[in-house]
């Protein structure tokens, strides 16, 4: 099941002098100079508790847990987006290599990069830097605003991780 984002303008950019005061050197690095973090050395990449991913600088809704896997990286790795209008998928000609970068829309953040090794199911791996995302989990999603989303766990709780 698949949820669209709401009111588009909901998910505003800040400047970049509010970003500047807002991020952790390693969050502006990341979203605003397309910077990775270190492998297994952040926030996500093992965290298994339900909820949902958002952008770190616009609170737009990117990913749950309940597409998350361990893809053995050390980064937070997702097999498809929670809201597929809030990504944008671009090409990335960097490291010696053509890559697909992920860009949340709103915010233009870069997250990281989708590949074509993933689980089975969609067979893609949307490897993501926590340092782009802030985690809300199930008991939050309500009072921060994300309550349309409670509805994914409520289906399928054999499901979310715990």
């Amino acid at each position: 099941m698949s949820i669209t984002a709401v009111a588009a303008n909901q998910y505003k950019r800040p400047s970049d002098s509010e970003m500047k005061k807002k991020l952790t050197p390693l969050q502006y690095y990341v979203t605003q100079e397309k910077g990775t973090e270190p492998a297994f050395d952040n926030l996500y990449w093992d965290n298994e508790k339900p909820g949902i991913y958002v952008d770190v600088v616009t609170g737009e809704p990117l990913f749950s847990s309940l597409d998350k896997f361990d893809s053995k990286t050390g980064w937070p790795s997702f097999t498809k987006p929670l809201a597929t209008d809030n990504i944008e998928l671009r090409e990335d000609k960097g490291w010696f290599t053509t890559r697909t970068e992920v860009v949340s829309k709103h915010g233009q953040s870069h997250l990281g990069h989708v590949f074509d090794d993933g689980p089975p199911q969609t067979g893609k791996r949307f490897c993501m830097n926590s340092a782009a995302l802030e985690f809300i989990p199930v008991d939050e999603l309500e009072k921060r605003g994300y309550g349309q989303y409670l509805s994914l766990f409520k289906q399928d709780n054999s499901s979310a991780k715990k």
